[in-house]
């Protein structure tokens, strides 16, 4: 089966309830007031980690997931009930990104870890708010707010502190079994691991820490090649890198430079952050006589960097390296990359001197008009015309935010026919 990583789907939270248009209606009681209730919020859509869970699969095969709408209002001032929310469970590793503009949603890292993504919708007031000393009796009430509605982009990375990075058949996998009570899939040839394997190692000190082994890397798979994405989505959760090289340099048909700095430009280019994370060059092989040669010529080039010359198939070295990472590990400071500012990067903030409000006014012809924008949606969404005064409390929240001067300036006549989204109005100015 394939590891499932990487999912897209739709989440909407509910609308919130109307509010109520309600009297008092009781025996001997002339004229009672307004009574009516506000409508409920709407259902919410969170998601929970569960350690449980190891795959994106269920979010891969459901693309649409709703919460319920809050409840309409009713008499003698009820309040509508809440809209249930929709409980969505995540591994631990998931992170939540809005597909449409990549803005980082929830990181998910412990497990029970709770986020709301999209909250519901306000109920609507109902016209029992609306009472004042002028209108003792108003038919005024309120629409509930509309949910929140994102296209989400789930990523499941492997939360490990450690990352085996390398070209295929550089023997990570063998290295991993021998420092960890990992088992994973080891053969004489290339992309024997396909999917994240994990495991645990101690080092002589005591200290623990999780180390994955990752799908082998390719020339070109920061471009999507190979494995590509599917692996260096991976290695961002990771607090070091061991960039593990067969040394023999597949028994000296490759040049183990070229292949380092193969691997370092995909690393690079895929995520520009990754290569300000610590790294512990690890010399793998150092059992074949052609290792011996080629980590002379190697030293000679990268004399500043922390190598290792291991040999996981012999275990050669191995308390090495474990008290290496360890140590590596108490200096490191947990930051997922995307967190990391660019150094010397200048911001220049704008600013705007007026509150510009998205307002489209156009002359259809015909002494028709027709107005659209998302402030005039918000009116409209949220005060219903079906009563006589909420048709009257539209008119002026139109007139607050610019509506009627847009249309004067635009040479609109008494008599005009106004469109406002599904509704027409008559313009009597």
């Amino acid at each position: 089966m394939k590891f499932v990583d990487l999912a897209f789907f739709n989440i909407k939270s509910g609308k919130g309830g109307d509010g109520a248009v309600s009297f008092r209606h009781e025996l001997y009681v002339a004229n009672g007031g307004p009574n009516g209730g506000d409508g409920g919020k709407g259902g919410d859509i969170i998601l929970i980690a569960d350690e449980g869970k190891s795959s994106l699969l269920d979010l891969k095969l459901q693309k649409f997931y709703t919460a319920q709408d809050g409840f309409k209002g009713d008499i003698k001032n009820m309040h509508g009930k809440n809209g249930k929310d929709t409980i969505i469970k995540v591994p631990i590793g998931t992170v939540i990104f809005n597909a449409d503009t990549n803005e980082l949603l929830a990181d998910f890292t412990k497990n029970n870890q709770t986020e709301i993504i999209a909250i519901g919708g306000k109920g609507g007031k109902g016209n029992a708010r609306f009472v004042n000393s002028r209108n003792k009796a108003p038919t005024i009430f309120e629409a509930g707010d509309l949910g929140q509605d994102f296209n989400i982009k789930a990523e499941l990375k492997v939360l490990a502190d450690v990352g085996f990075v390398g070209l295929p058949n550089a023997g990570k996998s063998t290295l991993l079994r021998t420092i960890s009570n990992s088992k994973p899939q080891i053969a004489d040839y290339s992309f024997t691991t396909l999917n994240p394997q994990l495991g645990v190692s101690r080092d002589k000190q005591g200290r623990t820490f999780t180390v994955a082994d990752l799908p082998g890397l390719i020339e070109g798979a920061s471009l999507g090649k190979g494995l590509g994405h599917e692996f260096l989505r991976h290695i961002e959760r990771c607090k070091i890198i061991c960039h593990v090289i067969d040394m023999s340099g597949n028994y000296a048909t490759e040049d183990v430079i070229k292949n380092y700095e193969l691997i370092r430009k995909e690393l690079i280019e895929y995520n520009l952050n990754l290569e300000k994370r610590p790294e512990i060059i690890v010399a793998n092989k150092m059992d074949i006589e052609d290792s011996n040669i080629n980590i002379l010529y190697f030293k000679e080039k990268y004399f500043n960097k922390k190598i290792i010359e291991v040999s996981g198939l012999n275990k050669m070295n191995i308390d090495k390296l474990l008290f290496s990472i360890g140590s590596l590990l108490e200096e490191v400071k947990n930051i997922p990359l995307w967190e990391i500012k660019e150094e010397n990067k200048e911001y220049k903030i704008y600013t705007f001197e007026t509150d510009l409000k998205d307002i489209q006014v156009k002359n259809l012809g015909n002494k028709r008009w027709k107005i659209e924008g998302q402030d005039v949606y918000k009116i409209y969404q949220k005060t219903p015309i079906s009563t006589y005064d909420n048709l009257l409390l539209f008119n002026e929240k139109l007139k607050k935010i610019g509506v009627y001067d847009i249309l004067r300036e635009k040479g609109a006549q008494k008599g005009d026919i106004v469109k406002i989204f599904d509704i027409e109005l008559e313009w009597m100015d």
